[in-house]
């Protein structure tokens, strides 16, 4: 998937919590959803219903696993009652690691880090997670800051990779916020299949929109704030107080939050949004952006608080 390289549930009324900017009845508490105790579930339980067994199907696969010394989800394959993929379905429902059922993952199949949790590209992200965490996203110094994913132009892949590194990150179980700031083409409302009526522009023009956090289906611990209206004058938006205000109010109260942002090509967004968010991933993707633009998007940087976490190469 890509390279890393160092540079060096709705709840009622949230009032007091809620985010500044963010309408008391707007805001959805991560808490509510992300942290409840799920019950434990055996093997046999979540295969049943994922393939409609009955049970007379159980036992039978109870009596082949029991004869043939087998776990049961070797001897519902055995069987043909299940595919090894419903089985590495349930042992992600068991171990709470989110994992798409094997019908919905045709929907986005960018979401790599969802839909094929065991693959070298997935694997891709959990190591750029596990730099970042070491840097810029553990405890200390840059705890509360958000991370913005920026690039110098249209298709390096910044979408694509905020969304599988907020998956990632949520997969270890912190409550991760994944805000798309790209005002001018929002996709994550599409990866993530919600409503996009509402979002960040609505909050930055002061409209009261109602629960502009959602939550991610498939992964308890990760949520959207989609763009909501496309704007006609999205640097506007980003310049005003206000935004600076909300990415740090998100940041105190998300273990993680990442920011997709528009391609620097488009103009002065990018940089004001990740001046806002106080770190940055540069994207590039391989064989198509140019060197000199990259280095012109980094030197933008020079001399400002920002944090430059380093560069992902995008080899998809």
């Amino acid at each position: 998937m890509a390279k890393f390289r160092d540079s060096s549930h709705d709840t009622s009324v949230f009032d007091a919590s809620a985010p500044v900017g963010v309408p008391a009845a707007s805001w959805k508490d991560p808490a509510a959803s992300a942290d409840m105790a799920q019950p434990e579930r055996s093997m046999g339980d979540i295969l049943a219903e994922l393939r409609n067994l009955t049970a007379e199907q159980v036992e039978k696969v109870l009596q082949y696993q029991r004869t043939n010394g087998l776990r049961f989800g070797e001897a519902a394959v055995a069987m043909g009652l299940a595919s090894k993929d419903d089985v590495l379905f349930a042992l992600s429902q068991q171990f709470h690691y989110p994992y798409a059922p094997e019908a919905e993952r045709g929907a986005s199949p960018e979401l790599v880090a969802l839909n094929e949790p065991f693959s070298p590209r997935a694997e891709g992200f959990r190591a750029l997670r596990s730099q970042l965490m070491m840097r810029i996203l553990g405890d200390g110094e840059g705890q509360h800051r958000a991370l913005a994913l920026i690039s110098p132009g249209r298709g390096d892949g910044r979408t694509y990779c905020a969304a599988n590194l907020a998956v990632a990150l949520a997969q270890l179980g912190g409550k991760t916020l994944l805000v798309d700031a790209d005002m001018r083409n929002p996709r994550l409302h599409q990866l993530f299949k919600l409503n996009n009526q509402s979002g960040l522009s609505g909050i930055l023009s002061g409209r009261a929109d109602k629960q502009v956090i959602q939550q991610a289906h498939g992964v308890s611990s990760l949520f959207v704030l989609p763009v909501g209206t496309t704007p006609p004058n999205p640097l506007e938006l980003v310049e005003r107080p206000a935004f600076g205000l909300l990415m740090r109010e998100l940041a105190s109260k998300f273990d993680h939050v990442v920011v997709d942002t528009p391609a620097a090509s488009h103009g002065a967004d990018a940089s004001v949004i990740t001046a806002r968010c106080g770190a940055a991933v540069v994207i590039a993707r391989k064989d198509a952006t140019r060197v000199a633009l990259l280095q012109d998007l980094v030197a933008s940087f020079e001399g400002s608080p920002v944090k430059l976490a380093g560069l992902v190469m995008n080899e998809v």
